[in-house]
C-alpha cells in the first residue's frame, strides 16, 4: 500500500506562484515515474506534469515555461513549482504514482 500526502496548496493573486509538495510513503520505490494531475470544476482531470526516475520531464502545453516540476528520489518526494499563475490554473491538483492518487490539494488563482 502507497499513502501520497500533497501540501502546498492555496489562494495566490494573478500573476503568482506555489510550490506544491508530495510525499510518498509506504511500499514505493524510487524506480516509478511520478507526475501532477488537475482537475478543475466541470473538466476533466488532466496531466500537468511527469518526471520519471532518471529525470526526464513532460509538460502540458499550457504550464510549459512557468512550472517545474522535481523530485527527490532519497526522500520520495516530487514537488510542483508554480510561477506565473493564472486563474485558469485554478483547480484541486493530485499527486500520482502508478495506481495510487493523493487526496488532492486546491489551487486558487483570483484574478
Amino acid at each position: 500500500q502507497v499513502t501520497l500526502v500533497e501540501s502546498g496548496g492555496g489562494l495566490v493573486q494573478a500573476g503568482g506562484s506555489l510550490r506544491l509538495s508530495c510525499a510518498a510513503s509506504g511500499r514505493t520505490s524510487s524506480t516509478y515515474a511520478m507526475a501532477w494531475y488537475r482537475q478543475a470544476p466541470g473538466k476533466q482531470r488532466e496531466l500537468v506534469a511527469s518526471i520519471s526516475r532518471g529525470g526526464s520531464i513532460n509538460y502540458a502545453d499550457s504550464v510549459k515555461g512557468r512550472f517545474t516540476i522535481s523530485r527527490d528520489n532519497g526522500k520520495n518526494t516530487v514537488h510542483l513549482q508554480m510561477n506565473s499563475l493564472k486563474p485558469e490554473d485554478t483547480a484541486v491538483y493530485y499527486c500520482w504514482l502508478p495506481n495510487y492518487w493523493g487526496q488532492g490539494t486546491q489551487v486558487t488563482v483570483s484574478s
